[in-house]
């Protein structure tokens, strides 16, 4: 399972959020778990009961921060598969070298 994730304190006004986020970072480092960090969000490769317990436990740490936490949450579930967080991005990768039509 692939899960994307972002938990955001919303009652930082004006305030850079990478304090906390360098937090939750830090819980997904110490899961084991296979990630990504990017721009928006974080995304983590993994069995569900692992994923969704990290996921919970990184946005309980989040509420000793903020009165008001938002958490998204995106799953894409495919039974079978592993190595999906690098290969995805790989498959589209070679297929824009071998120059697929992609308009």
């Amino acid at each position: 399972m692939l899960a994307e994730f972002s938990i955001t304190p919303i009652d930082k006004e004006g305030k850079s959020l990478s304090e906390y986020i360098a937090k939750t970072i830090s819980i997904v480092k110490e899961s084991g778990l296979q990630y990504e960090l990017h721009a928006m969000g974080t995304i983590i490769e993994g069995e569900a009961d692992e994923i969704f317990e990290l996921i919970k436990k990184c946005h309980i740490n989040m509420t000793n921060f903020s009165e008001r936490v938002s958490t998204s949450i995106k799953i894409d579930d495919r039974k079978g598969t592993r190595g999906r967080l690098k290969g995805k991005v790989l498959s589209v990768e070679k297929k824009l070298k071998q120059g697929h039509n992609l308009s």
